[in-house]
């Protein structure tokens, strides 16, 4: 193997070996394999949170997973994110017959194989997502949530200059390289920090040598971040958010609701008018969007009634109700959970799975009820000036 792609570093009394890893190379496990069997370390490091290592571990997580409590932990968002990146990794596997992430699993056996200590070095995904999420304005999630969107319908085959490239860039960076070239910010939640993050566990780990397993992207950085101290603490906080939003998303239902109340008072024929044009804004666009994700008929009258009254409360939001409806009724079963790397692969497909069924329902639900905010808000406007 390649000794090129090994890093030493000799740090208070440890002696530090990084394996430089291709997560989308048939070599880079082999590498793995007898780096540790050779160099029989006290301790391997590999470049996986808890979450993704249960992934890895258990073929039958997805037995656990809890739709319900999903949907409340308002964890749509995330979903969404981890399916892309299931897609993009089945897209290489089937185009290439490779199977990406071999060299993690690899690195986990032969620790167990050879008595060292398994440490998890990676920061947790959604941690990651979540300070990703926080350096982006509203027209930029609004992009990347396209972006992800359309890249989990891509057809388009990815072209061995490519996969070459990929393979010094660990899967979560490949998914979204695109968009940290068009938000630099996000260079350093999805690469600075994890690399200050890896360091520190890296150099944490215990035993006198140490083999972290890693993408070969991270290496120089961690090169550079492993001689300095780092506050884990500090690079797992999430920010708190701005407390303006919250102030917006208070102030505009306050003002809808008084404006209606004083056309009340002064006009009641405006103010019925009022209250009927923003039921109906409101109601209607939520349903159509709850219809458009082919929703079951009471998650689609859920929405139509939950609408009016959930755009008049920050803390609830009408895709919720809708989806939680449709996920009581059509409650996703294991089978769904088990094919849902297949069936993002098409539009049918995502429609069809009944886990995707319910993530459709509540985004297109609020995409329907904050269209619905827009113009049924607007027109309340309309009829208060016209009554005057």
């Amino acid at each position: 193997m390649l000794e090129e792609n090994i890093t030493r570093i000799h740090i208070d009394g440890k002696e530090l070996i990084l394996i430089g890893t291709a997560h989308v190379s048939r070599q880079s496990a082999e590498q793995v394999k007898e780096v540790i069997e050779r160099e029989r370390p006290d301790s391997v490091c590999i470049e996986l949170d808890e979450q993704r290592y249960q992934s890895v571990m258990e073929n039958n997580k997805w037995k656990e997973t809890d739709i319900f409590k999903l949907i409340k932990e308002k964890k749509a968002t995330l979903l969404l994110m981890n399916l892309a990146i299931s897609s993009f990794q089945n897209r290489l596997a089937k185009q290439f017959d490779i199977k990406p992430g071999a060299e993690m699993i690899q690195g986990i056996e032969s620790a167990k194989e050879t008595g060292a200590e398994l440490v998890l070095a990676d920061r947790n995904i959604q941690i990651t997502f979540s300070r990703i999420w926080s350096n982006l304005g509203l027209t930029g999630k609004a992009q990347l949530l396209n972006g992800i969107f359309f890249s989990i319908f891509s057809k388009e085959t990815i072209s061995e200059d490519e996969l070459e490239k990929m393979k010094s860039q660990d899967t979560l960076n490949a998914v979204l390289a695109e968009f940290t070239e068009h938000f630099p910010k996000l260079k350093k939640p999805l690469i600075d920090e994890r690399d200050q993050y890896l360091a520190q566990k890296i150099k944490n780990a215990p035993g006198e040598k140490v083999v972290a397993v890693l993408g070969a992207a991270h290496v120089p950085g961690i090169t550079k971040e492993i001689h300095k101290d780092h506050d884990l603490e500090a690079l797992t906080t999430i920010a708190p958010k701005s407390i303006v939003p919250k102030l917006i998303g208070w102030a505009i239902p306050i003002l809808i609701l008084a404006i209606i109340a004083y056309t009340f008072i002064t006009n009641p024929a405006a103010g019925y008018d009022q209250a009927i044009s923003w039921i109906i804004w409101n109601g209607a666009l939520a349903a159509i969007g709850a219809a458009v994700a082919l929703g079951h008929p009471l998650a689609i009258l859920s929405a139509f009634i939950a609408a009016p009254f959930t755009s008049l409360n920050p803390l609830i939001a009408a895709g919720w109700v809708s989806g939680l409806v449709q996920a009581s009724i059509r409650k996703p079963n294991v089978g769904d959970f088990e094919r849902l790397s297949e069936d993002v692969f098409s539009i049918k497909g995502f429609w069809d799975n009944k886990v995707t069924r319910v993530l459709l329902v509540i985004v297109l639900t609020n995409l329907g009820s904050t269209l619905g905010t827009v113009i049924g808000g607007a027109d309340v406007i309309r009829v208060f000036f016209n009554s005057l």
